[in-house]
């Protein structure tokens, strides 16, 4: 049965990437009742701790587990640092729980592109993203083999604004002979608001995990289409 008005929950480690989330849902799945969860000294908790730890592996369930018994249909962890819980806690909970950016990654390779590019403003967020998108394109795609290239633009990290931004996203993708890659993805939540701008600088199609992850909910609860492949920009 379609729910109209899914509650969705959005476990967050930054207050931007719920900015982001919520700017995402009210573009492509305005239906839902959205929930933020915050906690904003798992990153501190975790640099100290050399990584995330079984005390901070238990900290993070519980939050899942909060929204869960909250009434929460879907749960959405914006941080990547959440990837790793994610399978646990679908093993205990059988409503979705999606990794920050998995349906980014499966709108990419729904386009059965053979190159992807990954922009990212923080050098630790792309091995992230690339091993995740290799680890989901082996299982989906066995006998179609995809080069994925990256790029760093540090300084979009402190742009003004999201034109500039993606003026430096652009540059780094160019200076990388990657800028006419068939799909761009975009590693951070935080730089989701440069995709259009990018997407037309580049004419190529941009996709942020956080409008991915709307549509993709979106598809499961109100009737929508599921993640689309990344085909236009």
């Amino acid at each position: 049965m379609i729910e109209t008005h899914p509650l969705i929950a959005m476990v967050h480690a930054v207050p931007t990437g719920a900015r982001v989330a919520q700017d995402a849902f009210a573009q492509e799945f305005p239906e839902a009742r959205l929930w933020n969860l915050l906690d904003d000294r798992l990153l501190d908790d975790a640099r100290a701790a050399g990584g995330i730890d079984g005390a901070l592996r238990r900290r993070m369930l519980r939050l899942i587990a909060h929204a869960v018994d909250g009434g929460a249909r879907g749960v959405l962890l914006t941080c990547s640092s959440y990837g790793e819980v994610a399978d646990a806690a679908r093993t205990l909970w059988d409503v979705p729980i999606l990794k920050a950016d998995e349906a980014m990654f499966r709108a990419a390779l729904a386009g059965r592109h053979d190159r992807i590019a990954v922009v990212a403003s923080t050098p630790v967020a792309v091995p992230a993203a690339v091993a995740q998108l290799r680890a989901l394109a082996t299982g989906a795609e066995p006998g179609h083999p995809i080069r994925i290239a990256t790029a760093l633009s540090e300084e979009a990290a402190d742009a003004g604004d999201p034109g500039e931004a993606a003026r430096h996203l652009a540059d780094a993708l160019s200076d990388a002979g990657i800028a006419d890659a068939p799909a761009v993805l975009l590693a951070q939540y935080s730089l989701a608001p440069a995709g259009p701008a990018l997407a037309e600088l580049l004419g190529v199609p941009v996709l942020d995990g956080a409008r991915a992850a709307a549509r993709e909910l979106r598809g499961r609860f109100a009737g929508g289409p599921p993640a689309t492949p990344a085909t236009a920009p």
